[in-house]
This record gives C-alpha cells, structure tokens and sequence, in this order.
C-alpha cells in the first residue's frame, strides 16, 4: 500500500491534470456552477506545479501563471461593497455574467477558511499582487462576522462556523472570538456523544464536517483546543468506519449528489486515509482532500478496513423537527468484505427529498471499474428525472436483515405506480420475474411481483417494473457463502435461489421470504397501511439500536 504522503500527492497531480486539461472560459474561470470550484482546481494546480516530487505533463511555470490568475478572479468575485448584508461573500452560481451574479451565503462557508489554510500554506510561493489579494479577501471574510452564529442545528453549517472562528481568532489575534470556537467545539462535541449525529451518511455535508475541522486542527497551535478537535476528528471517522466498504458507503444517506449514487465517486477523501481500493481515472468532488489529513487511529481504520467477519451496525439517529421534538429513525447496515446492505427502516423527508433509503453496495476494490456499485429500487417521486434514481416517493416500506432486502410499494390508485430500479453491471440470468447475478465478489439474487424490462446500459442494468402494489426481494451472498450452500457458480447459485423465491401475497400487502441465513422475514401492510415486519416469527423491534 503506498503511504499517505505518496496518495495525497496522486490526488493533487491527478485533480491538477483535470484542472490543467480543462480550458479557460472568456470568464477566465473554469467553471460557472459553482464558485468554489475554481478555487479547488486552482490550488490543486499551483500545487502540483510547485512540488517537484509530483510527475507533471504540463508546463509548471505556465501552470503557476494560470493557478494565479484563476484565484485573482475568484478573490474579485467577493462582495467588498461597504454596508452589504453580503460583504466578504461570494456568488455561488456565476450564470453567463460572473460579475452580475448575487452573492450566496454556503461559499465562504468552508471556502474562507480553506482560503486561509492555502494562504498559510502557499501564500510565500504566490505573486506579490495576489498575496496582497488574499489578505484583503481574508480580511472582508473575518470582517463579513458570517461565523457569528448560535448553535441550533448542531450541524455541517454549525461545524463550518465553529472551525472559523477558530481559525480566524487565532490568525487575527481576536481572542474573544477565538474563545468563541472553543466554547461551540465544546459545545457540539458533547452533543454529539450526547445524541449522535442526524446528518447520518451525506458525504455532501460529512466531508464539509471533517475538511473544517482538519483545517483548524492542522493551523491551530492551542494544546487544549487541539485536543478537542482530534477528539472531535476521531468520532467523525470512527463514524465513518462504521459504515466503509473498501471505498465505498454502505446504508442509507440524509443526501446524495450523483457523485453518490449509483456509483461511489466521492471517493478522495477515503482513499487518502484508508487507501484500500484503486484511485479512479478522474476525480469528482474531491474538494481539499489532497491537502487535509488526520490520522484516525489504528483500531479506527483497522475495523473500517477488516470485514472477514459480517458486522450489523444498528444505529438509531435524532432527528430534530422544527417544533423542537425528535423522530427516532432506525438504521441497519450489514456488512461483510464481499458487499454490504441495509437501509433506513422509516422515510424521513430530507433536503431536496434526496433520502437514500436502502441498497446493496459492493466494495470498489472489486475492481468495478467505472460501473454502479449499488442495487436497489425507488418508487419516483419528488425531483425524480429518468437516470436519475435519487429522489423517491413516499410509498415504500422495507425490512432490511443482513444479506436480504424487503421492499413494498403501496403507490395509491391514481398514481402510476411504476417502480424502477439499478443493479450493478455484471454476467446476469434473467427470468420472467427475477434476476440472478454475479458482480464483483458477489452474487445478487432479484426477485419482483410483477414483470420487468432490463435495459443494459454502460455503467448499470436499468429496471423498470410496473404493476399496482409492487414489491421487491434482493439477496446477496459472498462467492464463499455461496459455495458453502454447494453454488459453484452463477448458474449453481441461480438453482440455489430459485427454490428460494419469495411468497408475494395476491393482493400485493405482504411478502414472504426465507433468508440464507436461514431467517424468516415476512413484510405486511397494517389496517392502517403501516408496515409490519417479522423475523422468525417475532415482531422487529429496535431496543439494541444505539446513538
């Protein structure tokens, strides 16, 4: 395995040729959906043009000269109008006219204290004019007060406050602020092992979590307050641990972006700590990752990493409401080394209606190359566009035990009540109402109540299935699961399973099903449509479920 040092300079030379490859708009920015962008790209290039260790195929001098005038344009982008509500922001989306464009609250976020980190870092090695830029910028920042906000939610925006004021109070002597961030790390340090964390599995916002965090931890030079931002580092990857499989996130998510889903493709900031899975050709999302690393401690990526032996993470999350009181959401994820599923057993309405609510996830370092790495099926509902499988309805209810899925789509008359779905590319065997098949180091078992259509695209198998009341079973077993029940291969494991096809119901209310692992799961509407799951007989309940 290289060592850390060697897979942070992969990251910045590999995000460096992407930004050195890419052309210049007329803007003189490389991107206009989203400021910051431009900004990651410009650091990533500067650095790897800077650094002699890292293998470059592009003129570093001519590199430097295109790094610098990017973030030149991004610096002038900030509100510098004296009396804003806005002063020391950026825009978010620039649109065809970045000069025009309103300034955005979510920017200078976590971009004004990376600014300062790249200019504690970087900022000796830059023109003159664009040093004196940065400390102007960094100043409307301190001075904008963005930061000053109490803590509510305790989370990724709180998380991003706390950091700059640290940061910024110590790099601007302002002790009373500085003891501002101690106090709030304090204060969500103790939530957190108080009531865990309700922003459970969005890399969007986790990932803003641990770069805020890992910059005030690498910048400050307080003993006290850095012993509570490694405390506060370790419980973020020991909760990332909890749900890693070679690269990837297994279970369900409070958000996603396509960068994660179908596919697993925000992969940086895991693979510069675990490194247990091949870098993909190009990076997505990789935001500051090359340049931010904490050690988690050893028992930390040892379990993420060790999966010989199947674990159930049963994890139950708070979720505030606005009138002050929690819903109790309930997670399971079952994991092994050759795939992982699970879900969130109740639907929560989540941001932009992203919940991702239960999949099968199998290991990147199965070598799946550019092809999905997750199963699983949604009802559409709100947001939901063709390829796009992250927003889903509210009519699904599933019970998730180990290897196995259980999933109902009571979709009310009137609504189409088609269902679809994605599965990993791979060798399959198709049948009337069921799928069998083999990607990666597993094999995955398919079974619908009504008829399908599977389209094989590039990266994925598209399902669509239609039918008033529809339902889903999914299996997957390891290869060496499968040949201790005597399945050798695809076609023996397709035997295997077929004798094992699920009992839908005829009125579509219930499923039946008996598990590999020997386990009666049975999925059943209540009188008054809720769901009523039972493993072996016994109601499921959630009293070993754990913050």
């Amino acid at each position: 395995m290289l060592t850390v040092e060697k897979r942070s300079r992969q990251i910045v030379g590999k995000v460096a040729a992407q930004a050195a490859a890419r052309p210049l708009l007329p803007s003189g920015l490389w991107f206009h959906d989203d400021v910051r962008n431009n900004f990651y790209y410009a650091s990533y290039l500067h650095a790897a043009a800077s650094d002699p260790d890292i293998r470059v195929r592009f003129d570093r001098e001519q590199a430097k000269e295109t790094a610098a005038a990017v973030l030149g344009r991004v610096l002038e982008l900030q509100d510098r109008r004296e009396g804003s509500e806005t002063y020391g922001h950026w825009p978010l989306g620039l649109g065809d006219e970045p000069e025009a464009a309103e300034p955005n609250p979510l920017p200078v976020e976590l971009m004004g204290s990376l600014m300062l980190y790249f200019f504690e870092r970087c900022g000796e090695s830059l023109p003159r004019e664009l040093r004196e830029a940065f400390e102007t910028a960094l100043k409307a920042v301190y001075d904008s007060r963005f930061y000053d906000r109490p803590l509510r939610e305790y989370g990724h925006h709180e998380a991003k406050y706390t950091a700059a004021k640290l940061l910024f109070g110590q790099f601007y002597g302002d002790a009373e602020l500085l003891e501002d961030g101690r106090r709030s790390l304090k204060a969500m340090l103790k939530r957190l092992n108080e009531r865990g964390m309700h922003e459970y599995g969005s890399q969007p916002w986790f990932w803003h979590w641990v770069q805020a965090f890992t910059c005030a931890r690498l910048l400050l030079d307080d003993a006290d307050i850095a012993e509570d931002l490694n405390r506060m580092l370790d419980y973020l990857w020991s909760q990332r641990s909890l749900h890693y499989i070679g690269g990837a996130w297994a279970g369900p998510h409070a958000r996603g972006l396509t960068a994660d889903a179908p596919k697993d493709r925000n992969v940086a900031f895991d693979y510069l700590q675990f490194g247990d899975f091949r870098l993909p050709p190009e990076l997505v999302r990789a935001e500051y990752a090359g340049f931010l690393y904490y050690e988690a401690p050893e028992e930390i990526r040892i379990a993420a990493m060790d999966r010989l032996v199947p674990v159930e993470v049963k994890k139950k999350i708070l979720k505030p409401r606005e009138d002050g009181t929690d819903r109790e959401l309930h997670s399971y994820t079952y994991l092994t080394d050759a795939y992982a599923a699970g879900g969130m057993w109740e639907r929560s309405e989540e941001f932009d209606n992203e919940q991702h609510r239960w999949d099968v996830t199998l290991p990147l370092s199965y070598e799946l190359g550019s092809a999905a790495n997750q199963a699983y099926f949604i009802h559409p509902g709100q947001g939901y566009a063709e390829g796009d499988l992250r927003h889903e309805s509210p009519y699904a209810k599933i019970l998730p035990d180990r290897g196995a899925i259980l999933a109902l789509y009571p979709v009310p008359e009137g609504e189409d009540p088609t269902i679809v779905g994605v599965l990993p590319k791979g060798e399959w065997i198709r049948e009337e109402r069921a799928l069998f098949g083999q990607a990666g180091g597993a094999y995955l078992a398919v079974y619908l109540r009504h008829a399908y259509e599977a389209e094989e695209a590039e990266d994925r198998v598209n399902v669509r299935s239609a039918g008033p009341l529809g339902a889903v079973v999914i299996e997957a077993a390891s290869l060496e699961e499968a040949e201790s029940l005597d399945a050798d291969d695809l076609e023996g494991f397709a035997d295997l399973m077929r004798d094992r096809a699920p009992v839908f119901a005829e009125d579509g209310r219930s499923v039946r099903y008996r598990s590999l692992h020997s386990r009666r799961l049975e999925l059943s509407l209540g009188d008054n449509g809720e769901a009523e799951a039972r493993i072996d007989g016994k109601d499921a309940e959630f009293g070993d479920y754990v913050l």
